[in-house]
């Protein structure tokens, strides 16, 4: 197997190489090379110490040298190369105490999270891959390197990378690694809210949204946010399975089964055999655009806009997103059309892109919520064709192209917000009243 590698990081190899040392490329770059995905960055993993690292380079910076890592400058980009290392206990869950610098390649890919994340590749020796990443891959299979119980522990935050790489890839998670994530779920309170979010992100991002099913399923939610947990749990109680058991009734380890994830009718988790709630999850839709607020809309419109703004600021998103996620929820069943006005009205009460955005989103959640009815569709269709009549015509629809101004209404004598705000409902209900003799001579 040949692995094509950017120019910038093959020099760095060479490099390290000619200079008597092992380098590698490492992870997840190897993995998304081998399906045929373009990866976002080059990892590079070495037999060099950090100290060794910076007298074969010109330009470096530390970046984490305390873990062995090395951020090499090649023109304006940065490739992190980082020493074979043993990482030692993690007592915060994220971070080692300790990292004993080692000249094994496999004691470094042993201490990483998956087996398809732990290969490496140079054009010389070609693939190693000691952990079984590639039949993984072929398989389709998201599988802890060794214990997964270790793996998890050491970093919580790979429960959600696993329900990640399951969404992105198209994976399963295999059985043991599964029943691991079950048991250990409750370590999650000890990882961020920002890290978490952007797992979710990632996930609601990728081609399976739906896979956030399992964050429910396998009794992530509540450590995600409380909020979020009770969104769509459907037990009176609000009691949930966190799934800390690991053994057997007879003491034995669970068997490592391929674990397939439920489905319910149109996505929603079903209830589980043991009694335990089920969650009435929305589906959604692959069609709607992988933009950050509309995935997040799809998945929150089912709740309340306020709630769903509650479950966001406990992730810390964005502001900007957090307000167009509830511009999209709240305008969701909001009837557009059939007449000019109402479309100008509802174009009015948001930003261009964002109206956009609700049509398409919109459209998206009729494709599957109606049920073959093709009446929703049309109606959206004509909306459509209607808004683009709007602009073609350069109707007014904000007080940025209203004829008058703040300026006008003060020599007036009038107070400015009041009258801005019933001359625009003027103009939004006939457009060719926009004219500044008119507007003027119709200010009370």
């Amino acid at each position: 197997m040949e692995i094509k590698i950017p120019a910038p990081a093959e020099e760095i190899l060479t490099k390290l190489n000619d200079n008597g040392y092992e380098a590698y490329v490492v992870g997840g770059c190897v993995r998304d090379m081998i399906l045929g995905r373009e990866p976002g960055d080059w990892d590079i993993t070495t037999s060099a110490l950090p100290e060794q690292v910076k007298q074969v380079f010109r330009r470096t910076v530390d970046t984490g040298i305390q873990h062995g890592t090395v951020t090499v400058m090649m023109g304006d980009e940065g490739y992190e190369v980082t020493t074979y290392r043993i990482d030692g206990e993690y007592a915060d869950g994220r971070h080692p105490d300790s990292v004993t610098f080692t000249p094994s390649l496999t004691e470094d890919l042993k201490r990483r999270d998956f087996t398809i994340n732990a290969m490496a590749y140079n054009g010389n020796t070609g693939l190693v891959d000691e952990f079984g990443g590639m039949d993984d891959l072929d398989r389709g299979i998201i599988r802890c390197v060794g214990e997964p119980m270790d793996r998890f522990s050491e970093d919580a935050l790979r429960i959600l990378r696993a329900i990640r790489f399951s969404a992105q890839l198209g994976f399963t998670i295999e059985g043991c690694t599964y029943e691991a994530i079950r048991a250990i779920a409750p370590n999650m309170v000890h990882v961020s809210k920002e890290r978490i979010q952007v797992e979710l992100t990632k996930l609601l991002l990728s081609p399976n949204p739906g896979h956030i099913n399992m964050v429910y399923e396998t009794g992530i939610s509540p450590y995600v946010s409380e909020t979020f947990h009770k969104v769509y749990c459907r037990e009176e109680d609000g009691g949930l399975d966190e799934g800390k058991q690991v053994e057997r009734d007879d003491g034995q380890r669970p068997e490592c089964a391929d674990r397939q994830r439920p489905e319910g009718e149109n996505g929603r988790q079903v209830g589980r055999e043991d009694g335990k709630p089920f969650f009435a999850i929305p589906a959604i839709p692959a069609q709607v655009p992988p933009v950050r607020h509309m995935r997040w809309a799809a998945f929150l419109r089912k709740c309340p806009p306020d709630e769903a703004v509650r479950i966001l600021k406990d992730l810390k998103l964005d502001n900007d997103t957090i307000n167009r996620v509830r511009t999209l929820v709240s305008w969701q069943d909001y009837r557009l059309g059939p007449d000019k006005y109402s479309i100008r009205t509802a174009m009015s009460r948001m930003e261009p892109d964002l109206f956009d955005d609700l049509l398409d989103f919109r459209m998206c959640l009729a494709q599957i919520e109606s049920e073959g009815n093709k009446t929703c569709q049309e109606h959206l269709a004509h909306t459509a064709m209607l808004v683009d009549e709007i602009r073609r015509d350069g109707d007014c629809i904000s007080l940025k192209t209203l004829a008058v101004g703040g300026n006008d209404i003060i020599k007036a004598g009038k107070e400015v917000g009041l009258a801005l705000a019933r001359l625009l409902e003027m103009v939004l209900e006939e457009p060719g009243r926009n004219t500044k003799e008119y507007l003027l001579q119709h200010l009370v």
